[in-house]
């Protein structure tokens, strides 16, 4: 055995002669992951044949993982096609989702095939902006209060050193907020396609340099968590971080008859009694059904930052029973009297912190561009910015057929049938 075989690797990490973490010092990345991989199957008894039977060169996954040993794999599906009219997402997609939950494409492919059914959803990404928020010391309110007039007077040169640190990043805003002697400056940024928020951390941080020098204020921390990043935060509610996303769709109330078994006056209370008043009186921030659900599903499949998801919650449901009208994207009348009075059902999820990008991290691994090609969204688009927007968008409707799906199930009461007929 060479020096750099698996087996005499493992050998001196167990020895004390290497640490777990250089391996990759010493032999390629595949050759220092096999070496892991033998390390742990000696000291945990563990087979991890299937984990080590990964389809692309661990040097591509250099950038978003250390200590690799090698993948861990779910199982990916499809739900679609499904029209999509949106501000940067047009014509039919389908949404590649990755999940263990069974029944969950099943109701999400429901959803959709409804949606398409009625001439399809309406999307638009409504604000943009990834943010990063540092915390400032000062000695109290007199020095707090200089360090934001000095800020508010000065973006323009704040602008100017952050985006030094970036070709693609544009700073468009700095909110301030003073708690005591803690100064917060909320950095918000456009990264273009990419989710950024490497980018703005280190945008961020030059601009910090500048205010420690023209301000009393020091910087404690370049995250001071009013961003807030992968926690549940009111402000993300309500300010929205990454892109803020509303899609929705009318659906005729003969569709929701015939193909989802209830009503839109059924789905609506379901809706206001579950989603708004329940989710009131358990103080949630995010008043849904399972919007994270499929954003998690679509996460995994397409390279996102899986824990971003717990800001991808902050979404409210809104469904609402409304007399038939004209389909926006269809020469047929729905104005005509239902003899059988029926009415149409309003149905909208709006996503306020949903963080995607097409380009950089997960996105770049070989499953996840894939699942990026299924979407024709690999990349970065032309305007620059505009594949981002569109897998936002996409997510969106996928989430809407989610939230249509449940609630149907729920008024119907056909939730548990639905997960014994599958076997889930």
């Amino acid at each position: 055995m060479t020096a750099t075989d698996p087996d005499t690797l493992a050998d001196r990490v167990q020895d004390g002669d290497l640490r777990i973490h250089e391996l990759e010092d010493h032999a390629d990345p595949d050759t220092a992951a096999e070496a892991r991989r033998l390390l742990v199957e000696r000291e945990t008894d563990a087979d991890l044949s299937t984990v080590g039977d990964y389809a692309f060169p661990a040097e591509q996954a250099e950038s978003t993982i250390e200590n690799m040993i090698g993948a861990a794999q779910i199982p990916m599906g499809v739900v679609g096609p499904v029209p999509v009219s949106g501000g940067a997402a047009d014509g039919e997609h389908y949404l590649p989702m990755a999940t263990t939950e069974g029944a969950l494409l099943a109701s999400v492919n429901r959803g959709l095939s409804v949606i398409r059914d009625a001439d399809g959803a309406d999307a638009r990404v409504t604000k943009n902006g990834m943010t990063r928020a540092p915390v400032f010391r000062v000695d109290g309110v007199a020095e707090a209060a200089e360090t934001v007039e000095w800020v508010n007077d000065n973006v323009d040169a704040l602008r100017e050193a952050a985006e030094s640190t970036t070709s693609h990043g544009e700073l468009l805003a700095v909110d301030t907020y003073v708690v005591g002697d803690s100064v917060y400056l909320r950095f918000a940024y456009d990264t273009k396609d990419a989710m950024g928020m490497n980018m703005v951390t280190i945008a961020t941080r030059e601009a910090c340099e500048l205010v420690e020098a023209e301000t009393p204020a020091s910087l404690v921390a370049v995250s001071g968590n009013l961003c807030s990043d992968k926690k549940p935060a009111a402000i993300n509610a309500v300010e929205g971080r990454g892109r803020s996303v509303t899609a929705d769709v009318v659906i005729p109330g003969e569709l929701v008859e015939e193909r989802l078994h209830t009503t839109a006056e059924a789905i609506a209370e379901a809706n206001t009694r579950k989603n708004l008043t329940g989710s009131a009186k358990a103080g949630s921030l995010g008043f849904n059904a399972h919007a994270a659900n499929v954003v998690a599903a679509a996460f995994l499949a397409t390279g996102q930052d899986e824990a971003q998801v717990v800001e991808a919650a902050n979404a409210i449901t809104t469904m609402e029973a409304r007399e038939a009208t004209a389909s926006p994207r269809s020469d047929k009348r729905r104005s005509r009297e239902r003899e059988d009075g029926t009415t149409d059902l309003y149905a909208a999820v709006s996503l306020a912190s949903l963080e995607v990008g097409t380009v950089g991290g997960g996105t770049k691994l070989p499953t996840q561009a894939e699942a990026l090609d299924i979407l024709g969204l690999r990349g970065g688009g032309d305007p620059a910015g505009s594949n981002a927007d569109a897998l936002a968008e996409i997510i969106a409707v996928g989430a809407l057929a989610g939230e249509l799906s449940l609630l149907a199930a729920l008024s119907s009461r056909h939730l548990a049938s639905a997960h014994e007929d599958l076997g889930r």
